[in-house]
């Protein structure tokens, strides 16, 4: 896929929306516990978070055999939402909806777009993922500065080191090979200093570290991606001050700031 990725051309005409539905026979078990396992969920229930995975799938999916006006390279993750209605069965079929939409241009020129995905199991809706990529960077004005970033107020709730290799682990579990999450070189090559780690990466080790705290399974998260957090750098996880939220930094920067629900 990766590269299929890179050599997609774009097409200006493309019509908006995108969309496109794809059919999983069934989960694997042995994926579930691997991702279980590099995470710290508890059992073998399907995690939140790892619904992500089948859902970017099919969105990478759609963008690869539909006709989009961009590039895929160079897109940007910012924000993500995933609900969860009920439990997910592993031996059911899961009929995987997409559809993606350009948004109008803000006002500096910049261009995202929105993935809605919508997984059926039979009648029911099983899960639900909305993903905002960046297309294309806004024009910023000579002098302008980047806001100072506040650091949320709230109470510890965890942490842990990004190992070097973290990068293409995930990636491995994950199927995402963006070169960015690689290796020092690979990230080089994509405008980087240095490798990082994936948001979704970020967003599940919150979630099961929260799930942990609470003693709950956590149904709905909603994430912004703030700023990358480089491999081999320490993340702390702070919770609060209301109900749900939560914030993961790096580096003294907020990496991904969210809420999440709680069953």
């Amino acid at each position: 896929m990766l590269l299929r990725a890179l050599l997609k051309r774009p097409t200006p005409s493309a019509r908006n929306p995108v969309q496109a539905t794809w059919l999983l026979g069934r989960i694997d078990l042995g994926h579930v516990r691997r991702y279980c396992a590099a995470f710290g969920f508890s059992g073998d229930a399907v995690p939140l978070t790892f619904l992500y995975l089948l859902a970017q799938r099919a969105q990478l999916a759609t963008m690869l055999e539909g006709d989009i006006p961009f590039r895929l390279p160079g897109l940007i993750h910012v924000d993500n939402t995933l609900t969860q209605h009920g439990p997910v069965l592993l031996a059911r079929p899961l009929a995987i909806a997409t559809a993606l939409h350009m948004q109008p241009p803000a006002p500096n020129g910049a261009l995202h777009c929105v993935l809605e995905t919508r997984a059926h199991d039979g009648e029911r809706l099983a899960f639900e993922c909305a993903s905002t990529y960046l297309v294309k960077r806004g024009s910023r004005r000579s002098g302008d500065k980047p806001a100072q970033q506040e650091l949320p107020a709230g109470t510890a709730a965890g942490g842990w080191t990004l190992a070097r290799d973290a990068g293409r682990r995930y990636a491995a579990l994950s199927g995402d090979w963006n070169p960015i999450h690689l290796w020092p070189w690979t990230a080089r090559l994509m405008g980087m200093r240095a490798p990082i780690i994936h948001g979704a990466h970020t967003m599940a080790k919150a979630c099961a570290q929260l799930e942990q705290a609470s003693g709950r399974r956590m149904e709905s998260i909603a994430c912004a991606f703030r700023s990358p957090a480089p491999l081999g750098a320490q993340v702390s996880l702070a919770a609060g001050p209301e109900a749900g939220q939560f914030a993961a930094i790096c580096n003294g920067r907020v990496a991904v700031e969210g809420r999440a629900r709680f069953a």
